[in-house]
């Protein structure tokens, strides 16, 4: 097994005694944009003082700058089915709470996904909980069939992430075959007795089939896969440290490692009680290790979720975030009705279109692209382009397109405005004048013609 505990405690041990020098030393390799090994990751968990803090979040925001640009990706997330018969305690779908568990019909699918379209969305996130009975793979993939098939007016869904339960290699072919975009599954946390306790009973119960799930989605031919953990089940250090690992292992078994880590934090739930948790970390706490990740792994996408605030959400976009969900529910069946329980509390309530003119009050532009997917820059060949720095010249033409698609099908005066300006200001960033042209031309094409979905 990658995650070796005894390994990983001593080596955070050890990097309390990296000097001052040290630590910048690291930093200057970080802010040339090569990345960190686990072992240097250590040494800037125990950062505190100050000046040395905020060169780690001066350097996070600016790899995403450069890597990236100022581009900022949408999706939204749709709940399928809350039948589980795992018993996680932090989890309000687990076993033990007694609410009216449903699973959408395909023609409720269709019903949520005309919804999201109608909200502008382009890019899903399919989750559902666990139960083979209720909600075997057939069922997801017949929903993810849906999902694609489903256009109304203008609006179509062109990526679906799946976040599901570790499954085998067999079933990995089958949501490979049905054109799924990342394999998305959090490890909650890597801290076997801690994992074990938190998931008492059920299949999720197993640590070392659900650590492995991404070598046998990587089998399976799905070479997208999205890690992350629940923050606050255990401490912060140990999991940015595993996290760490089991990306070195993908990238050495595999050739490319996470696609995307998503940071969740732990937070209040129906069945759950929080006195239970004292490895929740701190606003202050949560910061640093959003910033180390993103400075550790600079071309993998980091996502934040709607648990967060707005503050929380503003602070980290300039850390390194670079997708954010808008208008988001965590209810099955929840875009056209609320009858049932959440899988947890949404923080952040704004809708869509609110938090796209957010975005770009402060200068993001929010991108609706999914064209790496259904170009087949993926895997190691989406990671050699954004190793190379040319990630971002696709990015910010791609999302200025979608952005003017969304403004001129969903939005009102307001933000069409605002586009405006985005566009604008962002056209001379394109520095290759003959893509420069096409965007303009794509522009004209899309706003004034009617024309869609035009991608690099």
């Amino acid at each position: 097994m990658f995650i070796d505990e005894s390994y990983i405690n001593t080596l955070i041990e050890q990097a309390k005694s990296a000097t001052d020098e040290q630590i910048n030393e690291i930093l200057d390799k970080a802010e040339r944009f090569e990345g960190l090994s686990h072992k240097e990751v250590a040494s800037l968990l125990h950062v505190t003082d100050p000046k040395l803090l905020n060169r780690i979040y001066t350097i996070a925001g600016k790899i995403k700058e450069h890597i990236y640009g100022n581009r900022i990706v949408m999706f939204a997330p749709l709940y399928v089915s809350d039948y589980c018969v795992n018993n996680c305690k932090y989890c309000g779908y687990k076993h033990d709470n007694e609410f009216c568990r449903r699973k959408l019909t395909m023609a409720e699918v269709e019903r949520e996904v005309r919804i999201l379209e109608q909200m502008g969305h382009k890019r899903l996130a399919v989750e559902a909980g666990e139960d083979p009975v209720n909600c075997p793979i057939e069922y997801i993939l017949d929903v993810l069939k849906t999902i694609y098939n489903t256009k109304f007016e203008n609006g179509e869904i062109r990526r679906c992430n799946v976040n599901i339960a570790a499954t085998t290699v067999e079933n990995y072919k089958k949501l490979k075959e049905v054109g799924i975009g990342t394999y998305i599954l959090f490890q909650e946390t890597y801290h076997k007795e801690t994992y074990e306790k938190v998931h008492p009973v059920g299949p999720k119960h197993n640590y070392e089939y659900h650590t492995t799930a991404f070598d046998r989605a990587q089998q399976g031919g799905i070479d997208d896969v999205g890690g992350g953990v629940l923050f606050g089940l255990y401490d912060w250090k140990f999991e940015v440290m595993g996290l760490m690992l089991h990306n070195e292992h993908l990238e050495k078994e595999y050739g490319v490692g996470f696609h995307t880590i998503s940071v969740p934090r732990l937070c209040k739930t129906e069945g759950m009680d929080m006195s239970e948790y004292p490895y929740i970390p701190t606003d202050d706490e949560f910061k640093r290790l959003v910033a180390i990740i993103r400075i550790a792994v600079p071309f993998t996408g980091m996502i934040i979720s709607t648990r967060e605030s707005l503050e929380m959400r503003k602070t980290l976009l300039n850390m390194g975030i670079s997708q954010i969900s808008g208008g988001s529910n965590v209810e099955v069946g929840g875009y056209g009705e609320h009858t049932t329980q959440p899988q947890f509390k949404v923080t952040d309530e704004r809708s869509a279109i609110e938090i796209v003119k957010w975005l770009m009050d402060m200068d993001f532009v929010p991108s609706f692209c999914t064209a790496c997917y259904r170009k087949g820059r993926t895997g190691d060949r989406f990671m050699s382009i954004a190793k190379s720095g040319n990630i971002k010249n696709v990015c910010l033409p791609n999302g200025l397109m979608t952005l003017c698609e969304y403004a001129t099908d969903y939005g009102d005066n307001e933000l069409k405005q605002k586009v405006e300006r985005i566009v604008k200001e962002n056209l001379p960033k394109i520095k290759d004048e003959e893509v420069r042209r096409e965007v303009e031309k794509n522009i004209i094409s899309i706003t004034k013609e009617g024309k869609r979905d035009l991608y690099l």
